[in-house]
């Protein structure tokens, strides 16, 4: 099994200039950094002990932001390394102005990359997030004896299933991990039965609020006296979505302003071609307009400012789960007061979602119809949620204290 996964990344490797072009052509990949993926690091290793925090993408990294913030106060920590693999993470991390902490982009995970980049960065702790299983970076980590743990992890059913199917080598794999912290209760017995034994539950990082966040101010009257209808984190066919929802609403709601924010922004013409054909004006966050009294729809095109806009928000609708893509995470929207909306593909979320309907903090939606009733319900009868998620916000910091605990003692 393991000659074949090497053998796969080798064939990653040799195809790799052309992947690359094609990603940087598609706005997926940066033309300035892209051999940092080649561990040819950019960033300077300074003297004293560096911990490394491994996450794939945007909402991997938000999670672990209080964890971050914590540990930057600890004087024995001379610095933070953290990697991710995606090009929206890197300039959602340039938000934030960390004073110990760095980003590099993860390196492909052969033997050759892997072990300069540890010789280069020496890590006296790795902490890898959720899902992030990396192998040939696991083993060597394991043989050079540096500490290395699975935070917050997470395992859905479909992953199970692959691991148990090749039972010896992943349980060879998480065995290596020093400790392995599951997200919820699944993926706590899943862990189980694949025979891992050192695991302990701390709950999920998500359900922490990060205190100190800065929003970026927008320009409240633009929005004044508007209805605002919000879909976020939306994949392609969700947009459609909410165009034909706004065509529909806009006779019994003349002042309904609807906001989308696609996971993707690199989509952005797509959406507007879409809201061309319907005859549907729209303005895009990047024109800095100073007039949007004829806008029906306003288009987020840049990263990391969602919250500024759920802030002004009646309705939040969390995409990917109209279609089968998982879902995204509802609780940041959520602390803002809003009414949360989805649909029925929450898998990558269950536990969060599962527990916000039990509370009657959000709704879901099985189909157009189904949306189109719930919304209009919503908009017309908003909640007070504030009791609820004063309660989800002590969840949050309790499961913050069990983890910074745990990590101190690696530390």
């Amino acid at each position: 099994m393991r000659l074949i996964y090497n053998f796969l990344v080798y064939v990653v490797i040799v195809l790799s200039p052309l992947i690359i072009i094609y990603r940087i052509f598609k706005r997926k990949e940066s033309s300035k950094r892209f051999l940092e993926k080649f561990s040819i690091n950019k960033g300077k290793r300074k003297q004293g002990k560096l911990i490394w925090f491994h996450c794939s993408s945007v909402g991997e990294f938000l999670s672990i932001v209080p964890l971050i913030q914590e540990f930057e106060k600890i004087k024995k920590i001379n610095q933070i390394l953290i990697t991710t693999s995606t090009l929206s993470s890197s300039k959602i991390f340039e938000k934030y102005k960390f004073k110990k902490t760095f980003h590099q982009f993860y390196p492909l995970d052969n033997i050759h990359l892997v072990k300069n980049f540890l010789n280069y960065w020496r890590p006296s702790s790795v902490f890898f997030v959720e899902s992030e299983i990396w192998p040939t970076m696991i083993s060597e980590l394991n043989k050079r004896k540096i500490k290395i743990l699975l935070i917050n992890a997470r395992m859905s059913e479909k992953s199970f299933k692959r691991w148990f199917s090749i039972k010896y080598f992943g349980k060879n794999i998480f065995e290596k991990f020093d400790y392995i912290f599951p997200q919820n209760k699944e993926t706590f017995l899943f862990f189980k039965k694949l025979g891992i034994k050192k695991i302990k539950l701390l709950g999920n990082l998500k359900f922490i609020s990060k205190h100190d966040d800065k929003l970026k101010k927008i320009n409240k009257k633009y929005f004044k006296n508007k209805v605002v209808l919000c879909a976020a984190s939306t994949h392609h066919n969700e947009e459609e979505t909410f165009a034909n929802l706004h065509i529909k609403y806009k006779k019994k709601l003349p002042n309904l302003f609807t906001i989308i924010i696609p996971r993707h922004i690199e989509r952005t013409s797509e959406i507007t071609q879409m809201l061309d054909k319907k005859n549907l004006k729209f303005a895009k966050h990047s024109e800095n307009k100073k007039d949007y009294k004829n806008c029906d729809v306003y288009i987020v095109d840049s990263y990391g400012e969602s919250k500024s806009f759920y802030k002004i928000s009646n309705i939040v609708f969390l995409g990917g789960s109209l279609v089968p893509k998982g879902g995204q995470n509802p609780l940041e929207a959520l602390r803002f007061g809003c009414n949360i909306l989805h649909g029925k593909h929450t898998f990558n979320f269950k536990d969060v979602y599962k527990m916000l309907e039990k509370e009657k903090l959000s709704s879901k939606v099985k189909s157009g119809k189904d949306l189109e009733k719930e919304a209009l319900n919503l908009l017309n009868n908003k909640r007070n949620n504030l009791k609820k998620i004063k309660k989800l916000k002590k969840i949050g910091d309790l499961i913050l204290k069990k983890n910074l605990n745990e990590l101190r003692k690696v530390i």
